[in-house]
């Protein structure tokens, strides 16, 4: 479709006398607003969520990427021996940045959430973890090789299988919000084109009049699109102030016992919702124009 320029300037400077000639519908008026309303704060929130869940999942996997943990066999007789060969191989290995030997209630509080608090750590044989902090310098098929010979049964976990079912729920995630953002859309062109139908239908006999005086279906779309697009805009505001407000007075991670850590905005990403009611104003005025003159060639 061709952008029509002096529909674009009548959107912006506006025409008394078209404006007067098309007598508002308070109905339509209400439910375009509202819709537009409504949809640009779920818009808000498929944004908020798409982008704080790939802003998590990188962080999360950035981290892991730096992270290894080895499990040494729960053997009380050679636990000690197996330990000391365990930190002797790690200091001695490049790219090793820290190595940190859980104690038994750092051990016994990663067991809690399944096994209760008052689990007897001391008197299980539960395998002993060391995390490992990685650099740039980090040989993993190195460092493997020297536990298979010198700690034998250690088991070195460089945390992949956890990064990977990230990185792909981070993508899902980005690609669901993108699906979402393109039903809003589509949703507030159907509204629009259904109230703008009615709008019509409703004004049938003052479109018969304006005709008779010489009014071309141009002039008469154009009346409808300025009103729909405004309201479009302004309910698009309306709902994008709300979503903000709404992601502001989210929970923060330590409120929400992390389950909610990053959820929202960050830096120049707050930006984002400001692109929302334009957008909206775009759809409102292609959906608007579109049914406008289908709808007055059907009535010719």
């Amino acid at each position: 479709m061709k952008i029509d320029l002096q529909a674009l300037r009548d959107l912006v400077v506006g025409d008394a006398q078209a404006d007067r000639s098309i007598p508002p519908t308070g109905i339509t008026a209400r439910l375009t607003v509202f819709v537009s309303a409504a949809m640009a704060t779920l818009a808000v929130f498929a944004l908020a969520l798409s982008l704080s869940a790939g802003r998590v999942a990188d962080r999360w996997s950035e981290e892991l990427a730096q992270a290894a943990t080895l499990r040494l066999p729960a053997s009380p007789i050679q636990a000690d021996a197996m330990l000391s060969a365990a930190i002797n191989v790690l200091d001695t290995t490049p790219g090793i940045a820290s190595v940190h030997v859980l104690t038994a209630e750092e051990q016994r509080a990663l067991l809690e959430p399944w096994f209760g608090a008052d689990l007897p750590v001391e008197t299980l044989p539960i395998p002993q973890l060391i995390e490992i902090v990685t650099d740039d310098e980090y040989d993993q098929a190195g460092l493997q090789a020297r536990l298979e010979a010198e700690v034998p049964g250690a088991v070195l976990d460089d945390h992949t299988r956890w990064r990977e079912p990230l990185i792909a729920a981070a993508s899902r995630l980005r690609a669901m919000g993108a699906v979402v953002l393109l039903l809003i859309g589509a949703a507030v062109a159907a509204m629009i084109t259904l109230a703008v139908q009615a709008s019509l239908a409703a004004n049938q006999r003052v479109i018969a009049v304006l005709r008779l005086v010489g009014a071309t279906d141009i002039y008469i779309a154009r009346a409808f699109v300025r009103r729909f697009t405004l309201r479009a805009i302004v309910g698009a505001v309306a709902g994008a102030f709300v979503g903000l407000i709404a992601v502001m007075l989210l929970p923060n991670g330590d409120v929400a016992g992390g389950f909610l850590t990053g959820l929202g905005f960050a830096g120049a990403q707050w930006l984002w919702p400001i692109v929302i009611p334009p957008l909206s104003g775009l759809v409102a005025f292609f959906a608007t124009r579109t049914a406008a003159l289908s709808r007055l060639k059907e009535q010719t």
